[in-house]
C-alpha cells in the first residue's frame, strides 16, 4: 500500500492536484514487485468545502479529471473511497464572521498484490563504489515549481503547479521499473515527491550513509528549479556494469528525454553539487540529517524525556556507527532439528484479552516442530484446558487489560487469584519435562508470577520506558552466555531484533549483576547499553531478557517472533536464506524437548 497527496497543488490546480496524488501513491507503490500497473487498486478520500465559492466546481473538474480521464487511461480503478464535503469553519468575534476554507482535497492509497516482497527496493544506497544514479524526470524537464516547498518557505505559492501530463509516459515508466527490478538490476530506488530532487536524494544518503557527488548539467540553467521543483519521478542506482544495459531499456521504453545520469557515489560521507563545472554545495551527512531531524527533535525533546532525545539527535552525527550488523556464532542455514520430525510436542500459546502476538509465536514454534494449541486463559480458568497436556507454554505480547493495571500485572493476577488457574501454572512449573517462554507483555506477566517458578527470584518487574513513549524500532541485542534452553550455541551472537513496547524498562529490587540474563541491548561497538535509542527502554546493563537457574524458563521483552523468518526483517544479510537467525531459539526448545 502506499499514500499519496498533493493538497497544496489544488489552490492552483485543482485537476493537477488529482493527478499528482494519484502519480505520487504510483511512483511510491513501483519500489514494490507488481506485475503490472493495471493490478493496482485505489481508495479515493475526497475532501472540500462544498457551497464555498468555486469549489464546487473545482471539486467537480478534479473528480472528472481523476475518474473519467486518468483512471482509466492507466487502466487503474477506484472501487472504494469517501467524502468530507464540509471542509469548512465559520465563528464570530469582535471583529465580525470569520471563515476558515480547507483547499479541496484528494488523498489516495493505493493497494495492489505484491509478487515477492523479497524484491522490494528501498531507498537505501548501496556500498557499490562502482554504481551511478539516474534520475528520471517524468516532468520532462519542465520543472514548475508551484505549490512547493521551495515557494513556501519564501511565502510563495506560485501560479503553474507540476503535473501528471501524459499516462502514457507514466505507465511505461511503472513497466520499466518493473522490468529493471525483475532482472535484479537496481540496487537502490526512491520516488521524487515532497521537497524535490534535494530532498530525494539527502534522504538516500541518510539511509544508506553513503556520500553521493552530483553533476546536475542536464537538468537545465536554473539549478533551484532543478534541484526543488516536486515533477513526478525517481532516482535509482545502478551498478556501471549494468548502466548500458538500463539505458537501452529505458529507451526502449521511450524514456530517452526522462533520463539523466546526475552522479555516483563518493569514499567521503558528504553530499557535494556541481553545476556547470563549479562545486556549488557541500554538506556532510551528519550536518544534513541533523538539520533534516531538527524540528522532530526539538518536538521531541518537549513531548518525551529531553534526555533521550538529545541522545538520539547526537547519535545522528556518528559517521562511525555501522547501524543494524549479524555477527553469529552459529550457522542459520543449520536446521538443528531435521532428524525430530515423527512427533510434535504441544505447546501452549497463551493469550489473555489484548493480546495480539499469538499468530505469529505459533507460526515460529510450529515452524521449529512443535504443534502449537490456542489456549486462551478462560480455558483454564474454566477447566476446559490442563496445562498438564502441554510441554511447554509461551505468554504472548499484546495489550492485556490494556494495561491499566501496569504491563502484564492485570494478567499476573488473574492467575495468582485464581485458585484453579495458580494450581495449573504451579503444577506446569514445578514439572522437569517443561518450558516456558514469555515475549513482551508476556514477558511482563511472567515476572508477575516468578513467585511460583523456580529460579526465578531475582527476575525484575517491568516499569515505563524512560522515553515516557511506546517506543516500536528494531535494535541490536547481544547473546548472553546463559542457562536458557533456547540460547544454546548462540552465545556471542550480535544480531536486530524487533521491540515495540511502552512499559519494558527493568526495575530489580537487587544488584541486576545477580541476574540471569541472556539477552541484552548493545551500542554501535557491540558494548551493552542504556543510552536511547539503542537501548529503547533504559534498562540498567541493557538487561531485556532473563533466565531461570535450569534454563527451562526464560523471559525477554524483544519480538523474536516477528522475525523468525528473513521476510519478515526490515534489513538483513544478502546471505541470509529463507529462515532467520532468530528461529534457532525456537528449534534449541525442540532440540532440549527431544
Amino acid at each position: 500500500m502506499a499514500l499519496g497527496e498533493r493538497t497544496p497543488l489544488a489552490v492552483i490546480d485543482g485537476p493537477a492536484s488529482g493527478r499528482m496524488a494519484i502519480g505520487e501513491a504510483l511512483t511510491n507503490l513501483a519500489a514494490a514487485n507488481i506485475d503490472a500497473i493495471t493490478d493496482i487498486k485505489l481508495s479515493a478520500n475526497w475532501m472540500a468545502a462544498a457551497g464555498s465559492p468555486g469549489e464546487d466546481a473545482i471539486l467537480y473538474d478534479t473528480v472528472h479529471a481523476v475518474g473519467m480521464e486518468l483512471c482509466p487511461a492507466l487502466g487503474i480503478a477506484i472501487p472504494v473511497g469517501k467524502d468530507s464535503l464540509s471542509m469548512k469553519t465559520v465563528w464570530r468575534d469582535d471583529q465580525g464572521e470569520k471563515t476558515m476554507t480547507s483547499p479541496m482535497s484528494l488523498i489516495i492509497t493505493a493497494f495492489a498484490p505484491v509478487s515477492d516482497i523479497r524484491k522490494t527496493l528501498t531507498p537505501q544506497l548501496q556500498a557499490v563504489p562502482e554504481s551511478s544514479l539516474i534520475l528520471l524526470d517524468l516532468g520532462q524537464g519542465k520543472n514548475r515549481l508551484g505549490g512547493s516547498i521551495l515557494a513556501q518557505v519564501y511565502k510563495q505559492l506560485g501560479d503553474v503547479a507540476p503535473d501528471l501530463d501524459s499516462p502514457e509516459l507514466f505507465k511505461a515508466f511503472f513497466a520499466a521499473i518493473q522490468s529493471l527490478n525483475l532482472k535484479g538490476q537496481l540496487l537502490a530506488y526512491h520516488d521524487r515527491a515532497d521537497g524535490g530532487l534535494l530532498a530525494t536524494i539527502a534522504e538516500m544518503v541518510f539511509a544508506g550513509r553513503q556520500g553521493v557527488s552530483l553533476q546536475l548539467d542536464t537538468l537545465g540553467e536554473d539549478l533551484l528549479a532543478s534541484l526543488y521543483n516536486e515533477e513526478l519521478g525517481a532516482v535509482i542506482q545502478v551498478r556501471n556494469s549494468d548502466l548500458a544495459d538500463v539505458m537501452h531499456l529505458l529507451a526502449d521504453a521511450g524514456l530517452s528525454e526522462c533520463t539523466h545520469v546526475i552522479g555516483s557515489l563518493q569514499d567521503e560521507p558528504r553530499l557535494t553539487l556541481h553545476h556547470q563545472n563549479r562545486l556549488v554545495y557541500s554538506a556532510t551527512r551528519s550536518e544534513l540529517q541533523q538539520w533534516w531531524s531538527g524540528v522532530s527533535y526539538r518536538m521531541q525533546a518537549l513531548r518525551d524525556n529531553p534526555e533521550c532525545a538529545i541522545q538520539q539527535f547526537q547519535s545522528i552525527a556518528n559517521d562511525q556507527d555501522p547501524g543494524l550488523r549479524a555477527v553469529l556464532s552459529f550457522d542459520p542455514n543449520l536446521n538443528i532439528v531435521s532428524h525430530l520430525r515423527t512427533h510434535r510436542p504441544r505447546v501452549a500459546i497463551l493469550r489473555e484479552q489484548g493480546v495480539n502476538g499469538h499468530v505469529e509465536m505459533a507460526a515460529a514454534f510450529d515452524r521449529a516442530g512443535f504443534s502449537a494449541i490456542d489456549v486462551h486463559m478462560t480455558d483454564i480458568i474454566s477447566g476446559r484446558v490442563s496445562l498438564a497436556d502441554f510441554t511447554g507454554l509461551v505468554a504472548c505480547g499484546g495489550f492485556s487489560y490494556g494495561d491499566v493495571l501496569g504491563a502484564g500485572g492485570g494478567w499476573a493476577k488473574s492467575i495468582l487469584f485464581n485458585a484453579r488457574a495458580r494450581a495449573e501454572f504451579e503444577a506446569f512449573f514445578s514439572r522437569t519435562d517443561t518450558f516456558g517462554l514469555g515475549v513482551c507483555n508476556g514477558c511482563q506477566m511472567m515476572s508477575g508470577l516468578k513467585d511460583i517458578i523456580p529460579g526465578a527470584e531475582k527476575w525484575p518487574q517491568f516499569k515505563r520506558n524512560v522515553s515516557e513513549q511506546f517506543e516500536a524500532r528494531v535494535a541490536m541485542v547481544k547473546i548472553e552466555a546463559s542457562p536458557s534452553i533456547f540460547f544454546t550455541g548462540m552465545e556471542g551472537s550480535m544480531l536486530p531484533v524487533v521491540v515495540a513496547h511502552g512499559e519494558g524498562r527493568a526495575e530489580f529490587s537487587h544488584d541486576p549483576e545477580q541476574a540471569l540474563t541472556a539477552v541484552r541491548y548493545i551500542d554501535a561497538l557491540g558494548h551493552p547499553t542504556t543510552a536511547f535509542p539503542a537501548n529503547p527502554n533504559g534498562s540498567p546493563l541493557g538487561i531485556t531478557g532473563l533466565t531461570t537457574r535450569d534454563g527451562r524458563f526464560t523471559i525477554m521483552m524483544p519480538h523474536p517472533e516477528r522475525c523468525f523468518r528473513t521476510v519478515q526483517n526490515s534489513w538483513h544479510p544478502d546471505d541470509w536464506q529463507e529462515d532467520a537467525p532468530w528461529l534457532r531459539m525456537f528449534q534449541n526448545a525442540r532440540h532440549w524437548v527431544g
